[in-house]
């Protein structure tokens, strides 16, 4: 049945737009409001992230470790947090004294850069591929192949960095590849100033090369010498006259491998590997009772020489 519609007058069409004037009103505030909060939410983001990096390239690892973690805590998949933290990481490891610290912080750097390339492809790539190599070699022995992997990795990038060789060839002989050792112990070989690492490391890697092939390490000799004569670290050069020394009796000169056991015990005052080589020097002349003076030297300066105690006991 028709109804009529009943009039409600001016005041209700009022009350109506009124209504629904506030309830437009209230939308545009509150998109308003968002919109405000999302600006000043990428502002606080922005100004936290130009905080990080300002950490990072101000060398204040601590804290930019600290603050990359604090970051990661809200954001766990952020790119920059996540490879600030890894780097910082790294660098606060290499800095520690105690041997589990910088594991503990090398692990996290793993950690952070490894989550890093599941996230994205970045342009600093090579770089992320370079840090993360280096440690897994600080991560000991049994992570050297995966050391091997990112380094090389970084090099096809064309990533460049001076201890980037130095590096793979100790992670190459880690696992027992001299001969790539020794090609990427030569790459990192500058003309001048070589550290006293590269040089007895490529010396070491030639050693165990010559052995592997059953030949004498001739090609080590000249990186020795050349230790020995520009070196100012002690230890570097009776490392490198041990070395050189040993080489020098398998090429049959007995006489001048002598003499590099003397000089070690001129320049240290005392050195209980140089007493126990000596030992076997005069053992095999025939003159056992020099042999056995020079062994219990050893012993008095090492009580815990294993090859020294066993000849004494002999």
């Amino acid at each position: 049945m028709y109804r009529e519609k009943k009039y409600l007058g001016p005041r209700y069409h009022r009350s109506y737009v009124i209504r629904w004037v506030s309830v437009f009103v209230l939308v545009l505030f509150l998109a308003s409001a968002a919109v405000l909060a999302g600006i000043t939410l990428r502002n606080r983001e922005s100004k936290a992230r130009q905080e990080m990096l300002s950490l990072w390239e101000a060398g204040a690892y601590a804290e930019a470790f600290d603050f990359s973690s604090l970051e990661l805590s809200a954001r766990p998949l952020d790119y920059l947090a996540l490879t600030v933290n890894g780097f910082s990481a790294y660098q606060l490891g290499i800095a520690q004294i105690n041997s589990s610290d910088t594991l503990a912080y090398i692990d996290r750097c793993v950690w952070s850069l490894r989550k890093a390339l599941l996230s994205r492809r970045p342009s600093n790539l090579g770089e992320l591929y370079y840090v993360l190599g280096k440690a897994y070699y600080h991560k000991g022995p049994a992570f050297a192949d995966l050391a091997v992997r990112f380094l090389e990795q970084a090099g096809a990038l064309s990533f460049q960095a001076r201890d980037m060789g130095e590096f793979l060839g100790l992670s190459y002989a880690a696992i027992k590849d001299y001969r790539s050792s020794v090609a990427a112990f030569s790459r990192a070989l500058e003309p001048e100033g070589a550290s006293d690492l590269l040089l007895l490391s490529i010396a070491r890697s030639y050693i165990a090369l010559g052995e592997a092939q059953g030949e004498p390490p001739a090609q080590a000799k000249p990186y020795l010498i050349r230790c020995v004569e520009t070196s100012r670290d002690s230890a570097a050069v009776t490392a490198a006259r041990l070395l050189y020394a040993g080489i020098l009796l398998e090429e049959g000169d007995a006489g001048e491998a002598e003499t590099q056991y003397q000089l070690i015990l001129d320049e240290t005052g005392g050195n209980a590997e140089a007493y126990y080589q000596l030992g076997e020097l005069y053992a095999a002349r025939g003159d056992t009772a020099r042999a056995r003076a020079e062994w219990r030297r050893a012993v008095r300066l090492d009580p815990v020489h294993k090859q020294a105690r066993l000849r004494l006991n002999m």
